[in-house]
């Protein structure tokens, strides 16, 4: 089925030479030479096609010769002309090969101009090949394709909810899904085995580099009678191939994915997602540089340490990298090189007394740098996941760019002390198992453990230092469920006035169960080589959370109001 053409713009070869072809698409540029004679690209979805446009009369065949594009053996010399759609305006808003050089506000008001661009056409291309493998890969692993609902009730699930005013419930309002998560468990409990879907989800909340505003699509799934490992098995299993194929690198980490605890993650890498191609590590130094006289190392604070060897910035490229650490952790950082047996530069004067006993703690080498973060806990290992990412980027030697790296944190927290509230609160997601069941719920209540050390059979994937999604293994259980809320002070009526689906459909028996939900959107960003996740959706909002191209979100009629008994409410600006 060709529509209206013999032939797209990308398909016309030597062998076509002789034939009368029809093509159709935009015009791409025109060349004039003398005043009888053009070249004209003209480009479709498929690439681009040289016409020749002579006065004299025409030739009906496509005619040999030689030019510098995929069908450039040939040119077609036409026989008609005719515009299917005229451009009413003098000029475009910019031009549609270089539409990535252009203001990002102006590409995504004329968004259906950038992309007519094949560099931005190929990332949503790219986008349904990958979506494509990704349901053909789960459906040859066992599991059903099942949609569930757009409007839903709001739950607390970590994020501001999408109200919608229910016209035929005054005062009342339906709420678009923040995920499928208590759908695809009430599958589970309905006796489905293996469920996915390409979700649609919709969460109000602050863009970010691989955050999108407003809506975002995620690999959704849930195995019934399942562990940790059956889920990490699909996993492993599933993207891979699908990495190796699409992706910009060719390389994938192959299964089993390395596993690493949250605790271990957060003092060896300085992250919860840490990027593995890079080989550098932290280090605790606090022990090592007690009694120093410097106030940033002053007792009760934690010291990290990032050993780079091999390092030939100079000192106003490390003195660049330090301040964009501090822009982007909110800590300063300080640092020493190693020379001649001794500390150089930065904060050397302050260490060189202990130089012997840091060289040998560390394993210090000649040109060493030494990237130091100090301050409370939490702040210092930040600082130096921070540091760890930028010298790993900026350092040649200890990045390996060019592949796919994958891995699992597993072990969380179940709890946390609240930085408002200041008592224990959830950690991550309410509904994971904690590790060792109600009987660690129970020692915990009488007081025979902290509650902070319990962990939950919850888990993350990470590609390349982007958070590709989170997991765990549900709580299926009414009586731990119960408990597990017990223990940040709500009780069985709280849990069941926010739940009340899941946990009565719990009380009739429910498998155990447990699913992950990889976002589409980060995964196909990675595999483009993208640093922006609007580079891979065909429509994004802007960073506003706003459509510039449709004018959304716009004013609607006082009438629509009054139908949906909504007033507004104070000052309304622009």
């Amino acid at each position: 089925m060709m529509q209206s053409r013999t032939h797209t713009c990308n398909e016309l070869r030597m062998e076509h030479v002789g034939q009368k072809v029809k093509i159709v698409g935009w015009m791409e540029n025109v060349r004039e030479v003398g005043n009888n004679f053009a070249f004209v690209v003209v480009r479709d979805f498929y690439g681009t096609t040289q016409v020749v446009v002579e006065n004299e009369e025409m030739m009906k065949t496509v005619k040999a010769i030689n030019k510098e594009l995929p069908t450039g053996d040939i040119e077609v010399v036409p026989e008609k002309i005719e515009v299917l759609g005229r451009c009413r305006y003098n000029e475009l808003p910019f031009e549609i090969n270089r539409s990535r050089d252009a203001d990002e506000g102006q590409r995504l008001k004329y968004r259906y101009l950038d992309l007519r661009n094949p560099a931005v056409k190929q990332n949503i291309v790219l986008r349904c090949n990958v979506v494509s493998a990704l349901r053909q890969a789960m459906t040859e692993h066992g599991f059903l394709e099942i949609t569930t609902p757009i409007l839903t009730a709001s739950s607390p699930e970590g994020a501001r909810d999408y109200l919608v005013p229910a016209r035929k419930h005054p005062g009342k309002f339906y709420a678009l899904p923040q995920a499928p998560q208590q759908f695809k468990q009430l599958l589970m409990t309905s006796g489905f085995d293996r469920y996915f879907q390409i979700a649609p989800c919709f969460r109000d909340e602050d863009a970010r580099g691989d955050r999108s505003p407003g809506e975002f699509y995620q690999l959704d799934m849930e195995m019934a009678f399942a562990t940790q490992d059956d889920v990490f098995a699909v996993l492993e299993d599933v993207l891979p191939p699908i990495f190796a194929k699409f992706g910009t690198y060719n390389v994938a980490s192959s299964a089993p994915f390395k596993r690493i605890p949250y605790l271990e993650a957060m003092e060896k890498y300085g992250s919860d997602k840490p990027d593995l191609r890079i080989d550098l590590v932290v280090d605790d130094m606090t022990e090592l540089v007690q009694g120093v006289d410097f106030a940033p190392f002053a007792d009760g604070n934690t010291i990290k340490a990032v050993v780079v060897s091999g390092c030939a910035l100079t000192r106003k490229q490390i003195d660049k990298l330090c301040a964009d650490v501090e822009v982007q952790s909110g800590a300063k950082p300080y640092w020493t090189k190693v020379e001649n047996g001794a500390f150089v530069g930065g904060v050397a004067k302050f260490l060189n007394d202990r130089f012997a006993a840091i060289n040998e703690a560390l394993h210090l080498g000649e040109g060493c740098l030494v990237a130091i973060a100090a301050g409370k806990h939490d702040q210092a290992v930040k600082t130096a996941g921070v540091m760890r990412k930028m010298l790993g980027a900026a350092v040649p030697g200890h990045m390996d760019k060019e592949r796919y790296e994958f891995c699992w944190i597993v072990d969380f927290p179940m709890y946390e002390i609240g930085e408002e509230s200041g008592e224990l609160e959830f950690c991550h997601n309410p509904f994971s198992m904690p590790a060792g069941g109600l009987d660690v719920l129970l020692r915990a209540e009488r007081g025979e453990i902290d509650p902070l050390t319990i962990t939950a059979d919850q888990y993350d994937l990470v590609c390349n230092g982007v958070e590709l999604s989170s997991g765990a293994v549900r709580n299926h259980d009414p009586e731990i469920m119960v408990k597990a809320f017990e223990m940040v002070r709500l009780g069985e009526e709280d849990v069941k006035k926010k739940f009340p689906a899941m946990y009565n459909a719990f009380c009739y028996g429910a498998p155990p169960h447990a699913g992950i939900a990889p976002g589409v959107d980060r995964m196909v960003m990675l595999l483009a080589g993208e640093d922006s996740i609007r580079e891979v959706i065909p429509f994004p909002m802007n960073k506003s959370a706003q459509d510039v191209m449709m004018g959304a979100p716009s004013e609607v009629t006082q009438k629509q109001l009054d139908e949906l008994h909504i007033a507004v409410v104070g000052d309304v600006e622009e």
